[in-house]
């Protein structure tokens, strides 16, 4: 049974952080889990810095660790979780950071938000929450500034989507889709996209029944699907297989607004094996667009 134990919510204030942070908070409380809150500046010592040509350099102070700390703990007892979390403020490159932190603490999971503080509508490629999601140990909820507030009781994901495009990655994240949804009585949409054919038919010359082939892939993905879950799985937590032709991400992001998902699941890395969470990749797009958490999984021999 998936069980978060040590949970590490990076924070730097912005709106997407604090919401993070409540999602955090709840996931905390369901599993009696350690929340370290992390905060990262890039020093605490005194800077030198050089203003316009010809003027002095002066020496910066930055705000010292325990101001930090104190506005934390605002933010801690506004969400209701003191004294559960430990507020951690450290200097460094955050992303490096966020990674160290979670290896040291043995954190089985990072909750944090997909926007900084300079308000970017869009995850960055090489911005924090990319990198934390390519290097990550564990897995990664990321949460958007607009996802909706969490139940104050709630803790569990009732309607959960799991893409599926039957890579390590995608098999590891159904684990725990099925896990999270029996622990919370809940359901699991497994959705399965087919590129091929999807926005471009073959012209007249050629001689394809396109029609019959699209049936025919169709009807194969949909027995793979069946087939990634023993029957008995089916009858401790309700199962939909879902086969769509579109582009993976588009299929994704419609099928979580469609039915409203409380929770994306999905792989960190897709069939083609080049590279966790790149730019453009189905999973990068998914973060970029859902309006709901996602929960990234890497496959066991990414860990």
């Amino acid at each position: 049974m998936i069980e978060f134990r040590q949970i590490l919510c990076p924070m730097d204030f912005s709106e997407s952080s604090i919401r993070a942070l409540a999602y955090a908070a709840v996931v905390a409380r369901w599993y009696d889990a350690q929340l370290t809150v992390l905060h990262v500046v890039p020093t605490f010592e005194p800077m030198q810095a050089r203003g316009d040509l010809g003027e002095p350099v002066r020496l910066v102070t930055p705000i010292p660790r325990e101001q930090v700390i104190a506005e934390m703990n605002r933010s801690l007892n506004l969400a209701d979780l003191s004294p559960r979390a430990t507020p951690l403020a450290e200097p460094g490159d955050p992303q490096s950071t966020i990674i160290d932190q979670a290896l040291s603490k043995k954190a089985d999971l990072i909750v944090m938000g997909t926007h900084g503080r300079r308000g970017f509508k869009r995850l960055l490629l090489g911005s924090v929450t990319e990198a934390v999601l390519r290097e990550a140990p564990c897995p990664v909820l990321t949460v958007p500034a607009d996802a909706r507030a969490p139940l104050p009781e709630a803790g569990t994901f009732k309607r959960i989507l799991c893409p599926i495009d039957f890579s390590p990655s995608a098999l590891q994240a159904l684990g725990f889709a099925l896990d999270l949804a029996r622990q919370a009585d809940g359901r699991v949409t497994l959705l399965h996209a087919i590129e091929w054919l999807a926005e471009d038919e073959p012209g007249p010359s050629m001689h394809f029944n396109v029609p019959e082939y699209r049936r025919y892939i169709e009807s194969d993905a949909q027995q793979r699907i069946r087939a990634l879950v023993a029957d008995e799985s089916r009858t401790w937590v309700e199962i939909k297989d879902v086969v769509q032709f579109g582009r993976p991400y588009r299929e994704i992001l419609r099928a979580a607004e469609a039915k409203p998902a409380d929770l994306i699941v999905m792989g960190a890395q897709g069939r083609g094996g080049i590279g966790l969470a790149l730019f453009g990749s189905t999973t990068q797009q998914v973060v970029r667009g859902a309006t709901c958490p996602v929960l990234t999984v890497r496959g066991l021999q990414q860990a």
